[in-house]
């Protein structure tokens, strides 16, 4: 009877974004955006965000300055915290561990 297993886990950013696979295994990264974390009161040294809380490509085709815009908040996507989740598939032929 052939297993799978998948495991999900967050990479850190420092983590380098590569697909890798082999015979029994596939790892895939994805890359999601989320709250926009641009300083709009720095100029006059405070601290305020805007609250946008995901990133939105605006109307536009991939790789047009228009997607790096968000709808929501006008401000580039390089301003929203990047979230890089990593799936792991395995396909495991082994027999599964009896914890002893």
């Amino acid at each position: 009877m052939r297993k799978r297993q998948v495991v999900l886990r967050r990479a850190s950013p420092e983590e380098p974004s590569r697909s890798s696979s082999t015979a029994s295994s596939l790892t895939v990264r994805s890359v999601r955006y989320g709250e926009c974390q641009k300083n709009h009161a720095a100029p006059v040294g405070g601290y305020a965000v805007d609250g946008c809380r995901e990133f939105m490509a605006s109307r536009g085709e991939e790789g047009t300055v228009a997607a790096l815009t968000c709808a929501a908040c006008g401000c580039h996507r390089s301003f929203h915290r990047r979230e890089i989740e990593t799936e792991v598939v395995c396909d495991c032929n082994s027999p599964p561990s009896t914890g002893n």
